[in-house]
């Protein structure tokens, strides 16, 4: 049934998600909230990025033909911020990720094969950018590289352009540092803080809610490299973009120093494509049912545990 209602991309089921989503919004920052100018504030700034990259997944998958028409992409990002409501806390973490998700913009628009080095540089510009925020955006990176392959064999110049849009953000941030700190580059410009220590994981929710994800995660992967040959030929680049972006996010939340759920944010826009291919595919609606059920009913029993 939740499947059948997503099964259609209408303005209703955005409504919806956007709905869900403020209001796992205010149950996590309802103390915030209603606390002083400022922190209310930057609250609802963190609540307008959250809805923002909603809309910016919809347009994305839309815009690119990624899915078949369909709302399953919105809906599965909406119940991962019910199963990490933690990422809704970290400005910083949401900025980055938002910049990140713009890169994917441009990367995946790349099939068009209009104005290639234009968004060559806009795609490395975000994610520098994104790197200023959480330093392990960085490893993003190697997405513009891979894309580079796929699009850019035969042209030189293409492989200096993301260069190009790095050096802008170098610059522009020791502009600011001079105009504004009088120092070229500060100590907190690139926190590289990383931990291996998963001891916060030690308890039955996070157990539970980590079981769920890579779970499901594995097993949509798996079906989608599958699905990936039966692909319009002009579009199958974008969907390795967007199976290597879900390998590096989850590779950025192994390293990531903190330890709380937030750091599966970059997880969430590249697994809802993911699992909305896997959900439209899939011939056995009992089990697409289950999944999505899944990740419903798993941060509910969490909060039980």
């Amino acid at each position: 049934m939740i499947t059948s209602i997503f099964s259609k991309s209408k303005p209703i089921n955005f409504v919806i998600v956007v709905v869900y989503v403020s209001l796992l919004f205010i149950l996590a920052n309802y103390s915030f909230l209603f606390s002083d100018v400022n922190t209310s504030l930057s609250t609802l700034f963190r609540w307008f990025v959250a809805l923002f990259l909603v809309f910016l997944l919809d347009f994305i998958v839309s815009k690119n033909n990624i899915t078949q028409g369909n709302s399953y992409a919105i809906m599965t990002f909406g119940l991962l911020f019910g199963m990490f409501p933690e990422v809704m806390k970290y400005s910083d973490l949401l900025l980055s990720n938002l910049f990140i998700v713009f890169a994917l913009r441009r990367l995946v628009s790349l099939h068009s094969k209009l104005n290639i080095k234009k968004k060559l540089f806009d795609a490395a510009f975000w994610i520098a950018l994104a790197t200023l925020f959480f330093f392990w955006s960085i490893l993003f990176f190697a997405l513009v590289l891979v894309a580079l392959i796929y699009y850019s064999q035969n042209d030189f110049k293409n492989v200096l352009i993301p260069f190009v849009g790095v050096a802008t953000v170098a610059i522009l941030l020791l502009t600011y540092n001079v105009l504004v700190y009088d120092t070229y580059l500060r100590p907190t410009d690139f926190q590289r803080f990383a931990s291996l220590d998963y001891t916060a994981y030690n308890n039955k929710e996070s157990i539970l809610k980590f079981t769920v994800l890579f779970s499901a995660f594995i097993w949509t992967l798996i079906y989608y490299f599958k699905s990936i040959p039966e692909k319009n030929k002009r579009l199958k680049p974008s969907y390795f973009l967007m199976a290597w972006a879900s390998i590096i996010a989850i590779l950025i939340a192994i390293i990531a120093p903190v330890k709380n759920g937030s750091e599966y944010l970059f997880v969430f826009a590249p697994f809802s494509i993911i699992m909305a291919n896997y959900i439209e595919i899939s011939s056995e609606r009992w089990f697409k049912e289950g999944f999505v059920a899944l990740l419903i009913i798993t941060p509910i029993i969490g909060l039980l545990l």
